[in-house]
């Protein structure tokens, strides 16, 4: 599985930032690559990338 970092910052009021992350995925069905995107919080990041 491939990964890409953090692409975009956020501002969402009251000073929280998210980021935008996208993940490339490799279906198990065809072998194509699938991009995910989700808004998480900065603190998440580096979570977000050790647990998948």
């Amino acid at each position: 599985m491939a990964v890409k970092k953090v692409v975009a910052s956020l501002q969402k009021g009251a000073g929280k930032t998210f980021s935008k992350v996208i993940r490339m995925v490799k279906s198990e069905k065809t072998g194509a690559y699938k991009f995910v995107e989700e808004i998480i919080p900065n603190e998440a990041v580096t979570d977000y990338f050790k647990s998948k």
